[in-house]
């Protein structure tokens, strides 16, 4: 699923920005929400975005949030998995 190095910090800003939301990217793959392949994809998606230090900032500071911040690529996606 992670073909790139940088794949693993990826998925950790993928599944904390899904986290804050209140979703899980590992139950929602399980429960049929999420394909793999579409999870692979937005790791991808958070590996090619140059957001990384407000992405590291937000997350740093945010244990809860009812919404994504507008400069997450993934905001939407993410934000429709939510419970």
């Amino acid at each position: 699923m992670f073909a790139h190095p940088q794949a693993p910090r990826a998925w950790g800003f993928t599944r904390g920005m899904a986290r804050v939301i209140g979703c899980s990217l590992t139950d929602a793959v399980v429960d049929g929400w999420l394909s793999r392949e579409e999870l692979g994809d937005l790791v991808e998606v958070c590996r090619s975005c140059g957001q990384t230090r407000q992405c590291t900032d937000w997350l740093a500071r945010t244990v809860e949030a009812q919404s994504l911040p507008a400069f997450c690529p993934n905001a939407a996606a993410l934000s429709a998995l939510k419970p």
